[in-house]
């Protein structure tokens, strides 16, 4: 039987705060931080959905992270940049590449999962597989997600998942059979603790989390 694997976009293989440090200097300055060392990622608009509001937001003091405000502000202008999910890089050059061979030599079935709000262009799920076209992975599947991480790799009959969040590695737990692989692009010791006990396996580069999928399979 075929081995499904899920696969996290933002965080994991694309670097989405790259792309939003961008976009928060264009609104903020240059001395401006997204989150602090080790604080949440940002994988969608914080707390509800990005504000339409356009009245200026007060800039961060110097070298501070952004509010929950300042976070909604930039997450509305975000959402008004035409085709905004194809502009991002790799975190790791070729990492993209590799899961396409992965998929060619293995037979390893792969979906990427994602929770990306809607930008001005394209639907998000046509600017996620045009990405992933463009780094190398042809004819992508990728499902956009509204609610349960772990419900929607149960429903897919998904064995493994990378992802960059220790909060959707414990939803696959407690949701689904599948094993989870945390991707953390942090540095080591702000490692969630517990995470092995909990049966999440750990690692810090695509490589070595294709490794683990190896003496999983």
């Amino acid at each position: 039987m075929k081995l499904r694997l899920g696969c996290d976009l933002d965080g994991t293989i694309a670097d989405m705060e790259g792309a939003l440090q961008r976009e928060a200097e264009q609104l903020f300055g240059s001395d401006v931080r997204l989150r602090p060392k080790g604080g949440q990622h940002l994988e969608a608009p914080p707390d509800a959905e990005a504000s339409t509001d356009e009245s200026p937001a007060e800039p961060p003091a110097r070298g501070k992270s952004l509010t929950s405000r300042q976070l909604r502000r930039l997450w509305a202008h975000v959402a008004t940049i035409e085709n905004f999910w194809t502009t991002l890089t790799e975190i790791e050059p070729g990492s993209v590449a590799r899961l396409a061979e992965l998929r060619t030599t293995q037979d390893v079935e792969i979906v990427f999962l994602t929770q990306r709000p809607a930008t001005a262009g394209e639907t998000t799920q046509l600017q996620s597989q045009r990405w992933l076209a463009a780094h190398g992975f042809d004819l992508p599947s990728v499902c956009v997600l509204g609610g349960s991480r772990g419900k929607a790799v149960a429903a897919l009959h998904i064995d493994v998942v990378f992802d960059d969040r220790p909060e959707n590695c414990l939803d696959v737990i407690g949701e689904s059979r599948a094993r989870p692989i945390l991707v953390w692009r942090d540095p080591v010791e702000l490692v969630p603790p517990g995470a092995a006990r909990l049966g999440i396996d750990t690692v810090f580069s695509i490589d070595e989390a294709l490794r683990v999928l190896a003496r999983a399979d």
